[in-house]
């Protein structure tokens, strides 16, 4: 039974463990070792080199539900990543192969029914390993590449969540037939038992690692890419203003004026309108600002109004 409570760094690991067996399997995901004794949650993470706020925020919300975590910039993306990574191995190189042996050892292979659930078991392994080396081979990569600094115009982490979904349909529809439709004797049947209490378990974790991509990865990832393309804009701004030249002319108060609305988007009428002056007015300033300046594109403008205060990077559309 399971004790429905936030845990913090100062309870006891085993603690944990004793309200929640499951966290056994997810303690080898994050590189944990057995033999702690009686050291705090933060004791046994800092000894083992795992960020504490991020195994909290996992634990607490894979064991109870909880993924009200206070601050996305306190979470460790690599050990988030690390704790993923080691599921794909655990169920990929483990699980799969050891309830695929089971169900071996507890159908009849002269039953034909028997040899096509086998069937459908490996066609369910087979969509997991995709969908893994999928995620190995293109998200945990983009991942890196982001927090290297480094930019993907061709990816990001909403195209991994459009087509993120559950794999384990298979598998529901595999356990429902062994209870539904396959006879056995006495001795097969202990061991169909013993290997449907693999099978729930196999989906309770597909399920919570899916749960943990979508309510902690994706959102994450979202966060550094948000960081990112804001490091990128100043890494520009930076450019710019190396390159600009010092003209020694000052703008004045109605060319800022111009070059605000010009941000916000607006058309050389809608400016006129706005400062109420004529439309030939407002194209005279702005082509004062192009020779002052030397930029003569809306962005250009934005990035030189953001970098002399005239407008807020908050309130303007990147």
């Amino acid at each position: 039974m399971k004790n429905h409570k936030m845990y913090e760094a100062e309870d006891k690991m085993i603690s944990l463990i004793s309200d929640n067996y499951d966290l056994l399997q997810a303690l080898g995901s994050f590189g944990i070792n057995l033999g702690f004794g009686d050291k705090t949650v933060r004791e046994v993470c800092e000894s083992q080199n795992v960020d504490t706020y991020t195994f909290l925020s996992i634990v607490n919300f894979t064991m109870n539900g909880y993924k009200e975590y206070d601050d996305a910039d306190r979470l460790s993306i690599p050990t988030l990543v690390k704790y993923l990574k080691a599921f794909h191995t655990y169920y990929l190189d483990f699980q799969l192969p050891f309830i695929r042996k089971k169900l071996v050892d507890s159908l009849d292979e002269n039953d034909n029914l028997a040899r096509l659930i086998l069937k459908l078991y490996d066609e369910y392994a087979h969509d997991i390993r995709n969908h893994m080396q999928y995620e190995e081979k293109m998200v945990f990569p983009y991942v890196d590449s982001l927090l290297s600094g480094q930019t993907n115009n061709n990816y990001d982490i909403e195209t991994f969540s459009k087509h993120h979904k559950q794999t384990d349909v298979k598998l529901h529809e595999l356990k429902n037939i062994i209870i539904k439709y396959l006879p056995s004797d006495s001795h097969r049947n202990s061991q169909l038992t013993a290997t449907l209490y693999d099978i729930y378990h196999c989906e309770e974790w597909l399920d919570q690692h899916a749960d943990v991509e979508e309510e902690l990865l994706i959102p994450a990832i979202r966060h550094l890419e948000l960081k990112s393309k804001q490091n990128d804009v100043s890494v520009k701004i930076s450019s710019m203003l190396s390159k600009q030249p010092d003209t020694g002319e000052t703008l004045s108060d109605r060319e800022k004026d111009v070059i605000i609305c010009v941000v916000q988007g607006m058309t050389n009428k809608e400016i006129a309108n706005h400062l109420c002056i004529s439309t030939n007015t407002v194209i005279t300033h702005r082509r004062n600002i192009a020779r002052k300046l030397q930029i003569h594109s809306p962005a250009g403008l934005t990035i030189y109004a953001i970098v002399n205060n005239l407008v807020d990077i908050g309130a303007v559309s990147l």
